[in-house]
């Protein structure tokens, strides 16, 4: 008779990370009727996207997966997010330990199997081995990055190779997990920075330590990095995805029905689709340089055009629609692009790459973005602002041929304070051409790539066997 399992998930509190970990949670019972799932969810008071949609986990529990809310204070403005994330470890440590002892202790739950981390936890590490569980992390970049993580971590401890003084130059590293040389030009702005670097060294530190690492991946996608992570060294990796939520309806944005409804007038493939992420926007010159670049273009558009938060409000600031739009844009370029165009708030992205009309996507490429992209078989052409995407974009424009470039390089902080070029309209303007191209290489290569994504998630497929994997060494690595 197989034993029953309880898995505790810690997803952090940002709707990138904490989506589709629930999505990973709900595949996993799935797969095994003797595991259920308890997931830590970390409620913030000063962001109410996050907290609408834990709300709607707490009301909607199921016996073999539930939801225990943690509450967060509201930050002081002036925190930066490492210091959050630093100060949330230690802060919910004592919260984390509790709720896992109420699970330990009643009468009617299974053994404790382990601990599931994303990467900002997994300094929880620590935590799984004082209960005397393995501890394993899920991770919501891709391979690549997790390899570059890796690198950059044992090119600090093992070498004395100090990133940060590379910051203007264009060094380039042979990183395992990438078919090409990267230059430091790829790097994301946080190995730059003191106290992102440290983080993101520590971080790599800790996930080394685990029994595997669940990745949102998929092996025909990232094949050579998958394949690179396989040495031995590392703990096992197991490529899961891609987990994604496709149930996101279009009903629950504003607005939402006339957007589906224009795309419904709209030839195939016919219509460039911008959207830049939560945390995307764009100076008043920048925004500018792009309504000049779509307009000369003369392709069909629909454009997420949000204003930049208030930076006085620091972890509080968020991004809001403009109540009119037209001051932003160039005179007249409301009227001159109606017949082609449309200019929208917050986006329901999901439906939109899914509609017959979209035909390309100009991206941030943010890793669910780019994992949707590739789902519904949508090229991107690449505009990374912050985070990983930098590197994002490099994999999938030079080692993988499945984007066109509009700037790799280009560099924004996530709180947007940071100054950044602007980006010429005819720059802009020549990527989009190349990604409307209707019989690229590229189109070809993205619409055989999306039939693979399908395949590896299906019974049988790359995705499923591993996911499948995963459950097997949970089981046997059960105390």
């Amino acid at each position: 008779m197989m034993k029953k399992a309880e898995l505790v998930f810690i997803p952090t509190p940002g709707m990138g990370h904490l989506v589709s970990a629930v999505e990973a949670t709900k595949l996993l019972v799935n797969l095994n009727s003797n595991l259920s799932i308890t997931v830590l969810v970390i409620k913030p008071s000063y962001n109410p996207t996050v907290n609408a949609y834990v709300d709607s986990l707490t009301a909607n529990m199921t016996s073999r997966i539930k939801f225990i809310s943690l509450p967060l204070p509201e930050p002081d403005k002036d925190v930066t997010p490492p210091q959050l994330m630093r100060s949330l470890v230690k802060t919910h440590r004592l919260l984390v330990k509790e709720a896992v002892n109420n699970i330990v202790q009643s009468s009617n739950s299974p053994r404790l199997a382990g601990f599931v981390l994303d990467m900002f936890f997994a300094p929880f590490v620590d935590l799984a081995n004082e209960f005397g569980v393995p501890s394993y992390v899920f991770y919501t970049s891709g391979a690549a990055f997790l390899g570059f993580q890796f690198f950059m971590q044992a090119l600090y401890d093992e070498q004395n190779v100090n990133i940060m003084e590379l910051k203007d130059s264009d060094t380039e590293f042979a990183i395992p997990s990438y078919v090409n040389s990267v230059s430091t030009k790829f790097f994301p702005t946080v190995m730059f920075r003191p106290e992102t670097f440290t983080l993101c060294h520590d971080l790599a530190r800790w996930i080394r330590e685990v029994k595997g690492i669940m990745v949102n991946t998929f092996s025909e996608f990232e094949s050579h990095a998958v394949d690179s992570l396989s040495d031995g060294r590392l703990p096992p990796v197991y490529p899961v995805g891609p987990i994604l939520n496709l149930e996101s309806a279009s009903g629950v944005y504003r607005d939402s029905s006339t957007i589906m409804k224009w795309l419904d007038e709209q030839p195939p493939s016919s219509v460039v689709f911008l959207c830049f992420g939560t945390m995307g926007s764009f100076s008043g010159d920048q925004v500018k340089e792009i309504a000049r670049a779509l307009e000369q273009s003369g392709q069909r558009f629909l454009w997420s055009l949000r204003q930049p938060p208030d930076l006085e409000k620091g972890m509080m600031a968020r991004l809001t629609d403009y109540e009119n739009v037209a001051e932003v844009l160039p005179e007249g370029f409301v009227d001159r692009t109606a017949g082609i165009g449309k200019i929208i708030g917050w986006a329901p992205q999901v439906a939109i790459l899914g509609h017959p009309a979209t035909g390309g996507f100009v991206s941030h490429c943010g890793w669910n973005s780019t994992l949707e992209s590739i789902w519904f078989g949508v090229p991107i052409a690449t505009w990374p602002l912050y985070a990983e995407q930098q590197l994002n974009a490099f994999a999938l424009v030079r080692d993988l041929g499945l984007a066109v470039e509009i700037k790799m390089d280009y560099r924004k902080g996530a709180s947007g304070s940071d100054e950044a070029e602007i980006v010429k309209a005819e720059k802009i303007e020549r990527g989009i051409r190349c990604l409307m191209e209707q019989d690229s290489d590229v189109r070809k290569r993205v619409k055989e790539m999306s039939q693979r994504s399908r395949k590896a998630v299906v019974e049988g497929g790359s995705s499923h066997s591993s996911l499948c994997r995963f459950i097997d060494d949970i089981m046997y690595n059960m105390p």
